[in-house]
């Protein structure tokens, strides 16, 4: 199978339509026909129905559609990534991201991205996702990245990277000798949760929801602006809290803290960059294309 047979079906897939796709390839449409025949004939299954004057993908046109799709995304960031390596690039970045990125998961990062590109100054600023989406429109920072269930129709979302969010105890404390709770148990116990605000918050609350379980349910004693204040809040008090499983994973392996099962709750979100509608600058680009290609390991996309 040639590119150049995988490019034109992709084409006349998303069109769904032999005249636009030669249209948009400056080729006649017999030659369009030929090529689906012979990439039909190669695979030896159809590809399309053919309706009277319209056509729709089989089970099989569809299944190489989105391989497709996939094999020419990789192939635009292969464009990218070369091009990269051609071009020295300089200038300023100002990032913004929440809590939980910026204290555990960008710092590495963030160096990385340094070592690559020396001549690229970065500042980041670190608050709540509410507070960082604001400051994306306001042009304070060219890029952020934030957490939560909630989009702004002025921002534009792309996935960066997959995170856990876990119930933990301090192992000091007597709620460490239980291994689970029931959810009528966990309603009862003393904890602690982020600032209003905060994207874990949303996604903490948005989760319980499913379980027709809503903030005035919860035996809520505090909130905390951070992760690290909550740790250390635990340390002292016999509560359970939520937090990025990345916040805390060290501090798991030292047995330092303790994750405790809550019946039925399983709370999984992504992080996204969060940029202003319309094309993304050229070092905005670099920065989200290289920090998608260097996360690796059980979080990443």
């Amino acid at each position: 199978m040639s590119d150049t047979r995988l490019k034109i079906f992709h084409t006349v897939a998303r069109h769904l339509s032999f005249t636009k796709a030669s249209e948009e390839l400056c080729i006649t449409q017999p030659a369009v026909t030929k090529n689906i025949k012979e990439l039909e004939s190669e695979f030896d299954i159809r590809l399309f129905e053919r309706k009277g004057n319209k056509i729709e993908l089989t089970e099989a046109g569809q299944l190489l559609f989105n391989h497709s799709e996939d094999i020419f995304e990789i192939y635009k960031r292969i464009h990218f990534d070369l091009s990269l390596l051609k071009e020295r690039h300089s200038g300023e970045l100002q990032l913004g991201a929440s809590t939980t990125l910026s204290q555990y998961i960008l710092p590495p990062v963030l160096a990385n991205f340094y070592r690559h590109f020396p001549d690229i100054r970065i500042s980041l600023i670190n608050a709540n996702t509410e507070k960082i989406e604001k400051a994306v429109i306001q042009k304070k920072v060219a890029l952020g990245i934030v957490e939560g269930k909630s989009k702004n129709v002025a921002l534009k979302y792309t996935p960066f990277l997959k995170d856990e969010i876990v119930a933990v105890v301090h192992t000091s404390q007597k709620l460490a000798d239980k291994d689970n709770l029931s959810m009528a148990e966990f309603l009862k116990t003393p904890l602690v949760l982020r600032e209003a605000g905060s994207g874990s918050l949303d996604i903490i609350l948005h989760e319980l929801g499913k379980h027709s379980v809503h903030l005035k349910d919860l035996n809520v004693i505090m909130h905390l602006g951070s992760t690290e204040s909550i740790k250390s809040f635990l340390a002292n008090s016999n509560c359970i809290a939520f937090v990025s499983i990345t916040a805390v994973s060290k501090e798991i392996v030292n047995g330092e803290f303790k994750v405790i099962d809550i019946e039925d709750l399983d709370i999984k979100r992504i992080f996204y960059f969060a940029h202003l509608q319309g094309k993304t600058e050229r070092i905005p680009e670099i920065f989200m294309r290289f920090t998608q290609n260097s996360i690796t390991g059980s979080y990443s996309l």
